[in-house]
């Protein structure tokens, strides 16, 4: 159980499972861009169901009804930018070379985490989460876990036809993404430094070392 803004108990996990009406695919669409909007540009604590519903074109009920309460609405508003992030990241693009496979995926990486409204949603999540710790789980699970889990069937598939020799595809993706990032996200978060130039030189040099460690 989770409190929301107007300081009312919310419903926790599994809330998104409730039943009630059906909502059509574009009002379920606007809901979650508007919950998107929303929870990136003012943070979780400032965003209302009243608020987003206003902004979708729909009714709170119809809000509620769907998804069961702010948190749980959260939770697939974060779910759905994720797969956006996939689309972006992670193309089908197994008809290329693996080592420009791995650069378009890697500047899928930066492109996502160097937005504005990213870098206002972690700055805000992470003071947020001091309070709220679900919120913080919540992200995890819903963002970075799923993202490192479809990078992983990547490397997975590329072992399979051979290109890569690795034990722990879950390994391999969590040490290629953090080589694409470096300190990148760090001196984005905390100081807004992007330089695009040293960027591509940690792309660069991330695809080269990954694969001397795993090209077969």
């Amino acid at each position: 159980m989770s409190i929301d803004n107007s300081g009312h108990e919310c419903l926790g996990k599994g809330a998104g499972l409730r039943k009630g009406r059906p909502v059509d695919t574009a009002k379920r669409d606007a809901i979650l861009d508007a919950a998107v909007d929303q929870f990136f540009d003012v943070g979780f604590a400032a965003s209302s169901i009243e608020r987003i519903a206003e902004i979708a074109g729909v009714s709170k009920v119809t809000v509620y009804n769907q998804f069961g309460g702010k948190e749980a609405l959260f939770k697939a508003a974060v779910e759905a930018e994720c797969e956006k992030m996939r689309g972006r990241m992670l193309p089908e693009i197994d008809d290329v070379p693996l080592a420009q496979r791995l650069a378009m995926i890697a500047h899928g990486m930066h492109g996502f985490l160097f937005r504005p409204n990213m870098l206002r949603f972690e700055r805000r999540l992470a003071s947020e989460a001091e309070r709220h710790p679900e919120l913080g789980r919540t992200f995890l699970e819903s963002g970075p876990r799923r993202m490192k889990a479809a990078l992983a069937d990547v490397m997975r598939r590329a072992a399979a036809r051979g290109e890569l020799e690795l034990d722990d595809p879950e390994l391999a993706a969590e040490q290629f993404a953090g080589m694409v990032k470096g300190m990148a996200d760090l001196e984005w978060r905390f100081a807004g430094e992007h330089d695009p130039a040293v960027n591509q030189r940690r792309i660069d040099a991330a695809v080269e070392t990954f694969l001397r460690a795993y090209a077969a």
